[in-house]
């Protein structure tokens, strides 16, 4: 397991009286006048849901403290890691434009269903969201986005792999639909994939509970963003911002690969 990500120490499954504790124990890559730059804990909204109206969401809970920040881009409410906002609106027109022409590279970390016997893929297929009665994200030729997601294999394991995801677009679910579409769907996808957590139990033979319910090791969408390539739109210097692993990818990545 050389070269992986070690694990923070923010606990990445709470209910909503935590967030604000989260926020307190928010982990802050970079700021400038120009940029801020967070790990984003898993189960926090980027901006504002409708869907969930009284929770509160990254975005609100990071302009309490540093004032109006402009969205760029966003993560799933289950993914966890590396996002940035702009601090001022040059910045953020500046910063907007470089992903639209995918001038930043974007690295995720994927934990999936399945062992692919290929080393690296490509999957190239245009994306429709809100696409069904589940609201999923679904392949269109005719409607769809052009959609690209490079994926590399890290660590195979017994019944899992996890693998490194680089989409060029930014799709919304991209990396989720398109692994499901080769084939390995994400561990504990509730749309694109069975939705069941990991649990230690499972694999492990000699397993002994300690407690009256087991609980596992994760139970949202194995997805974290590992790291962000880009230029600051004011100086043109090269960035490259990486989160480490939250508690929960950590725990499950480690102890599948040590069980394999």
């Amino acid at each position: 397991m050389r070269g992986l990500p070690a694990a923070t120490s923010e606990p990445s499954s709470q209910t909503p009286t935590d967030f604000r504790r989260t926020l307190r124990a928010l982990t802050v890559i970079y700021q400038d006048d120009a940029l801020l730059v967070v790990n984003k804990p898993a189960l926090l909204s980027s901006i504002h849901d409708a869907a969930r109206p009284d929770e509160p969401d990254l975005l609100s809970l990071l302009e309490e403290r540093y004032g109006e920040l402009l969205p760029v881009h966003r993560l799933d409410r289950d993914t966890s890691g590396v996002i940035l906002f702009a601090r001022n609106a040059r910045a953020h027109v500046v910063l907007s434009a470089m992903f639209e022409a995918r001038e930043v590279e974007k690295t995720y970390h994927a934990l999936v269903v399945g062992v692919p016997r290929w080393e690296t893929r490509t999957i190239e297929a245009p994306l429709r969201a809100d696409g069904d009665r589940k609201h999923r994200t679904v392949v269109d030729v005719e409607r769809g986005k052009p959609a690209v997601t490079h994926f590399r294999v890290l660590v195979r394991m017994r019944q899992h792999t996890l693998l490194e995801a680089k989409p060029e677009t930014g799709r919304t679910h991209q990396i989720r639909v398109h692994s499901a579409l080769a084939g390995y769907p994400l561990v504990a996808d509730p749309l694109y994939g069975d939705g069941k957590p990991i649990f230690l139990s499972a694999f492990k033979r000699d397993y002994r509970q300690n407690e009256s319910v087991e609980r596992p090791l994760i139970s949202r969408t194995a997805l974290h963003a590992l790291r962000l390539r880009l230029s600051h739109p004011t100086t043109g210097e090269t960035l490259v911002f990486e989160a480490p692993y939250p508690k929960d990818f950590s725990a499950v990545v480690n102890q599948l690969a040590r069980l394999s």
